[in-house]
């Protein structure tokens, strides 16, 4: 993806678009460090997804 399509992404969108193609890329990955690593990215970006909904929300709500 091109740096100025990523601009215009909103930062959640990006967030889901990163943590999608970090499972993608370990789904084809035989078990091992990089696998780990790329799976432990998507989880954090999607907690992230999570927290900035949550931090975001127009009244305090508790976290799902």
């Amino acid at each position: 993806m091109a740096i100025s399509d990523q601009s215009k992404l909103s930062f959640e969108e990006r967030l889901v678009r990163t943590a999608a193609e970090a499972r993608e890329r370990a789904d084809v990955l035989p078990p091992g460090r990089e696998r780990n690593e790329l799976l432990s990215r998507a989880q954090k970006c999607e907690i992230a997804v999570k927290i900035n909904a949550w931090l975001t929300a127009p009244g305090p709500q508790p976290p799902d």
